[in-house]
């Protein structure tokens, strides 16, 4: 979980999706976790550097070990904003491929939705549509991969369909139409926000407390207090660190929840903000306190 805000250079802004990875969104696992884990696996199918129309034939008439891994090498490509911008030119053939998807192997779409959000905004209507539709999708990775391109182009007109999501039975969809909704700009989805702070499950309150400190709001303060309590978040947190990993998941609980704090001023927390610069065992998380202090002053 070590890429937390995927888009924002400001409340109002619109930029473009892998730049908020970095300041304090909790992006949900079910998105980048399982790209990562399986790209060792099949990495070795596709060996050379290929240009994205290359890849986008393999996905239109490849055979069937060849499509979902073309889907995943173009998602990875088209990370990189300077990238997509030059491949803009594909757009309406990406579309296409998405909508022709529906029958295919289930990565092949929920890939080629990762490609979509990665375009340069504004998505054309079209496009938008088929994301849309993802949404009711039977396999719940692409609905929630979904949810995340829309919640990347930052396009409003998506947002009644988005917060539909947060109806949905998986914590998963729950998460990512949260965290959707705090890529959006700051007037639209915050009355479901502030629903999904009292949500079951304690990753899709963490998710809501983050975005709508993003947004400016201070509702999500009593959690965002509970994502500093180290002993709480281990309770709540299912993913452990793996050997030889540096990341730990828990530590990066607790920073998402200080840059938040950090964001709204919140200097009431200041307390249990010092405390963990002097006391908590993640060298991280003392610096990102550290950090913290500063803005609160």
């Amino acid at each position: 979980m070590d890429k937390l805000v995927e888009r924002e250079a400001g409340a109002h802004v619109r930029t473009s999706a892998p730049a908020i990875a970095v300041q304090f969104f909790l992006i949900p696992l079910l998105v980048v976790g399982a790209t990562v884990l399986v790209y060792i696996g099949f990495r070795g199918l596709l060996s050379e550097e290929r240009s994205a129309a290359e890849y986008l034939t393999d996905i239109r008439t490849g055979g069937s070990n060849r499509r979902w891994p073309a889907a995943y090498e173009l998602s990875r490509l088209m990370a990189d904003p300077s990238f997509a911008k030059q491949e803009a030119v594909l757009a309406p053939e990406l579309a296409r491929a998405f909508a022709d998807s529906k029958n295919d192997d289930p990565r092949v779409r929920q890939y080629l939705a990762l490609t979509l959000g990665r375009l340069t905004p504004p998505l054309a209507a079209d496009t938008r549509r088929l994301l849309i539709e993802a949404l009711d999708d039977p396999d719940s990775q692409t609905r929630i991969n979904a949810l995340w391109a829309l919640g990347a182009t930052g396009d409003v007109a998506a947002t009644g369909d988005i917060a539909r999501q947060f109806g949905s039975d998986d914590p998963g969809v729950r998460k990512m139409a949260v965290y959707a909704l705090g890529s959006l700009p700051v007037e639209t989805g915050n009355d479901t926000l502030v629903k999904a702070l009292e949500d079951e499950s304690a990753d899709v309150q963490w998710n809501a407390a983050i975005a709508l400190a993003r947004h400016g709001r201070h509702e999500g303060v009593p959690v965002l207090r509970r994502m500093l309590d180290r002993a709480y978040v281990e309770r709540n947190v299912t993913r452990q660190q793996q050997p030889r990993q540096e990341i730990d998941p828990v530590g990066e609980v607790i920073i998402s929840g200080l840059r938040a704090i950090a964001a709204l001023k919140e200097s009431a927390l200041s307390p249990q903000v010092k405390a963990l610069s002097t006391e908590d065992r993640d060298h991280r998380v003392r610096q990102a306190a550290s950090e913290a202090l500063k803005s609160l002053g």
